[in-house]
């Protein structure tokens, strides 16, 4: 490979041009070498943030970011498919997802993160469940995606490791927002994951990255195309985060409705895009399985248990409760018009649910539950919100969060679908 200079790698896409295959390998390499030096790349990622890249630059900076670490090879009986959510409020759908489509008989291999901010991280979610782990070795994962079906797990080290670096960098450079950089940040881990097959849950709204549905219709449009440059069949469904998924918001509450999901019950958006997404994953596997059936049946439960168990967790053990509940209640009477996703993101996030660093602890039973739903009736002194925290300390920040964040009129605006729009790319 030919060397470059970094300085001149920046000039060039900070003055609005084109990188070359070659400058981008080079710089991608040098940069996970350590050979180019963090103010540099910094100034790189401000150049892609304010000047945009091509979408064959994308496809190849997510090339080069595969290129520096390992490339898992799922050597499985089963056609393998995956699920990447862009990250939302109550997204606990990888949970009861992973365990229903491996009951239809995929493999799916789920490597999965933790939260940071207002939305929350499935491994997050899972470390409640009493001796549950995150980590598994490359083996581990490949014995029980054959055995089992379905692991969610924590990605292994050598995964995409120039994308780790460069996260991190994202983060503090105001560089994150850049649909480049997010768009080959997510693609470069699940390509390099090695299923067959990929399904994006892209979502938009208040509650979500992209606000709109034109941000979110850009970003999904730049990751299936990605996914079809690689060879991997990619279809992103664009999905409402303007109000909580579900009822529970944090992590063992989002366990347990999760449960609820795959012992038929469970709220009906949940189940709704559960059962989108399945149909999806199913279709690229080449699956002709009806995942509802499988779900009323009770099979994809029996997968849970077994998925848990295997990374020994135990799935009839209680989940942690909170020390301290604070209800919030209705100040009128009426109708719930809406529930602002941020705001109880947010309200979690405080109540201990979530992190604003990534070193930061979590605590398993923090979580809000949200116990009415736009389109609700309620009376004054009703309880709308529960808040669980361990400190009750951080109960005010949390009823500061939520000011503004609901209002009861004497009706509520018809639901839109959750599911807006479905974008496909054929390899």
């Amino acid at each position: 490979m030919s060397a470059f200079a970094a300085v001149d790698v920046i000039r060039v896409k900070r003055d609005g041009g084109t990188l070359s295959d070659e400058q981008i390998d080079w710089v991608i390499d040098a940069y996970t070498r350590g050979d180019v030096a963090e103010e540099q790349m910094s100034a790189l990622a401000m150049a892609i943030f304010l000047r945009g890249m091509t979408s064959a630059e994308i496809s190849r900076w997510t090339h080069a970011m595969i290129a520096s670490g390992e490339r898992l090879s799922l050597a499985v009986s089963r056609p393998t498919v995956d699920k990447h959510s862009t990250g939302g409020v109550g997204d606990k759908i990888t949970l009861p997802l992973a365990p229903l489509v491996a009951a239809c008989g995929a493999a799916v291999p789920q490597l999965s993160g933790r939260g940071l901010g207002h939305t929350g991280g499935t491994l997050d979610k899972l470390e409640s469940i009493p001796g549950w782990r995150a980590s598994l070795s490359t083996s581990d994962i490949q014995s029980q995606l054959e055995d089992v079906g379905a692991v969610v797990c924590a990605a292994t080290s050598g995964l995409a490791p120039a994308d780790k670096k460069l996260y991190a960098l994202r983060d503090v450079t105001s560089t994150v927002e850049s649909i480049p950089l997010i768009a080959s940040s997510i693609m470069s881990k699940k390509i390099a994951e090695g299923a067959s097959g990929l399904v994006l849950d892209v979502k938009f709204g208040s509650g979500a990255f992209m606000k709109t549905l034109d941000q979110a219709r850009s970003l999904a449009s730049a990751l299936t195309s990605i996914g079809a440059d690689h060879g991997v069949p990619t279809t992103a469904l664009l999905t409402d985060m303007n109000v909580p998924l579900g009822r529970a918001v944090g992590n063992a509450v989002e366990v347990a409705e999760s449960v609820e999901v795959l012992q038929g019950g469970g709220p009906a958006d949940v189940v709704a895009l559960t059962l989108a997404l399945a149909r999806e994953m199913l279709a690229l596997a080449g699956l002709d399985v009806d995942p509802a059936a499988v779900l009323a049946s009770g099979e994809a439960y029996e997968v849970w248990c077994r998925m848990i168990s295997a990374q020994g967790g135990d799935p009839s053990a209680p989940l942690p409760t909170p020390a301290h509940v604070h209800t919030v209640v209705a100040p009128s009477s009426g109708v719930l018009a809406s529930l602002d996703a941020y705001a109880v993101g947010v309200a979690a996030w405080r109540l201990g649910a979530g992190r604003a660093r990534k070193e930061d602890p979590v605590q398993a039973a923090a979580g809000i539950l949200c116990l009415a739903k736009p389109g609700d009736t309620v009376t004054a002194g009703d309880p709308l919100l529960e808040l669980h925290t361990d400190t009750p300390d951080a109960v005010p920040a949390a009823l500061a969060a939520l000011e503004g964040g609901f209002t009861i009129a004497d009706s509520a605006p018809e639901p839109g679908p959750i599911v807006v729009e479905t974008i496909r790319a054929e390899v």
